[in-house]
């Protein structure tokens, strides 16, 4: 404990490290306060009308992405989007990889060149995803806006400059978010920009969940309790997945000194049981998310039946359907497969332990290796792709038992457990992160005892 008081001290006594810190909290700061800066052009009696409905029936699809976008979204922010596209752009751009054999080969051939390509396109195909995604949240929210349109959006003559407006501004707000990130990255808290945005905006939306607890006179001392106990439950439990490793044994050469030859040495390559962290729900959310913006464009189509399949789809996709979390499940464990896959393609260890003479016992160099380890990685993601299945749908699953025991109301668990859960992965692996890159940062300036107890 004397140890970790020390270390806190010293990061504020070092220079450069409390230079980090100031100016990662400057720019979070900056950030909250551009996210409460409304898109131009809003309704505010619509809007606050809106934000009533959603409130007293549920919302989950907002919920979501109110989660990555810190409130925003509720609010009909400029940051409304957050980083959201940028993180979709990103995932695209990493699967298209393995895909098309050109963009494999640029990886391989010069992996620092390779490197900033896939960044320069990912902010290209931000700019596309944000605007359909501005769109279509617009649209949804005018076609669940009782009575009044939010923003009276269209390409009509008369519509036309406010919404090219509303539509920039929306989209200039989310590459401000990533702005943000990206000089937190370099000045902050190095790689760590985006994720500290996104954790930002979760723990922002956390004391207005808290308080919607405490409103309810009759139960709100049983949900406190309960979210301490899930809470404490679910940290546990995805720091024991995320900590999960299996050790697989690796041989490697002697090597010679002098005129002897050394014994050859026994090691071992852990494989995570999770590898591929939070992207799953992430990418998972996003296509289940395009019927809900898609229809939306459809829902005051003058032929009924194509409204009324419109409003079925947005119904179905919206979050609030049993359809859509049992949907939900099962594409947060296939993509957990698919995207592990694509992670472990890349590693490549087949070749690289073959480069250095390395081994695995009773399995030949190269090739066969690559398909032994890939055997042994689908097994162990089967339990990790169950896990993250499980916190995906877990503000459904609790909202089902409290409305079922009678215990609060389904709209306000649901939209608390949803923090608790997809939130909270999130949330313990940036503090993880954030930790491991302080604690190196100590390092480097000479600080030999970590902050993090050992």
């Amino acid at each position: 404990m004397k140890t970790t008081w020390s270390a806190w001290r010293y990061l504020w006594k070092s220079d450069d490290i409390r230079r980090m810190l100031v100016m990662t909290m400057l720019l979070l700061v900056i950030y909250r306060l551009a996210a409460n800066v409304p898109v131009p052009g809003i309704n505010s009696a619509a809007l606050a009308a809106l934000q009533q409905k959603l409130a007293s029936s549920g919302g989950n699809f907002f919920s979501f992405l109110d989660l990555l976008s810190g409130g925003t979204v509720s609010r009909f922010s400029l940051l409304s989007m957050g980083v959201y596209p940028y993180i979709t752009a990103q995932i695209i751009i990493q699967l298209l990889i393995p895909i098309i054999p050109s963009l494999q080969k640029r990886m391989e051939d010069n992996p620092t060149e390779g490197r900033k390509w896939m960044e320069k396109w990912t902010y290209y195909l931000t700019v596309p995803m944000a605007a359909l995604s501005a769109v279509g949240q617009i649209n949804i929210f005018n076609s669940l806006a009782p009575g009044t349109p939010v923003l009276d959006f269209g390409f009509t003559a008369d519509k036309i400059l406010p919404s090219m407006t509303a539509l920039l501004a929306m989209i200039a707000g989310t590459l401000f978010a990533i702005w943000l990130g990206e000089l937190i990255s370099e000045y902050g808290i190095r790689g760590q920009g985006l994720s500290l945005i996104i954790f930002a905006g979760i723990v922002a939306r956390m004391p207005s969940n808290l308080a919607a607890i405490m409103t309810d006179e009759q139960s709100r001392w049983i949900m406190l309790t309960l979210m301490i106990v899930i809470i404490v439950l679910t940290i546990f439990a995805i720091v024991f997945v995320q900590q999960g490793r299996r050790n697989v044994p690796v041989m490697y050469p002697g090597r010679r000194v002098g005129n002897r030859m050394s014994m050859p040495v026994k090691a071992s390559l852990p494989l995570m049981v999770n590898m591929s962290g939070m992207i799953p729900l992430i990418f998972a959310s996003a296509i289940l998310q395009f019927p809900a913006i898609i229809s939306s464009y459809f829902l005051q189509n003058t032929n009924e039946g194509v409204a009324n399949f419109a409003a079925s789809v947005q119904s179905t996709f919206g979050g609030n359907s049993p359809t859509y979390w049992i949907l939900y499940f099962f594409m947060v464990v296939i993509f957990t497969f698919f995207y592990t896959d694509v992670l472990f393609a890349q590693q490549n260890y087949g070749e690289n332990l073959k480069r250095v003479g390395a081994q695995i016992p009773g399995v030949n160099r190269g090739a066969p290796t690559q398909k032994y380890l890939t055997k042994v990685q689908r097994r162990i993601t089967l339990p990790g792709a169950l896990f993250l299945g499980i916190v995906a749908i877990l503000p459904f699953l609790l909202s089902l038992l409290l409305t079922a025991v009678g215990i609060g109301s389904g709209a306000s668990s649901a939209g608390l457990f949803l923090v608790s859960s997809s939130g909270l992965l999130i949330v313990v692996g940036v503090v993880r992160d954030t930790f491991s890159t302080i604690d190196a940062e100590l390092k480097l300036h000479g600080y030999q005892d970590s902050i993090l107890v050992r």
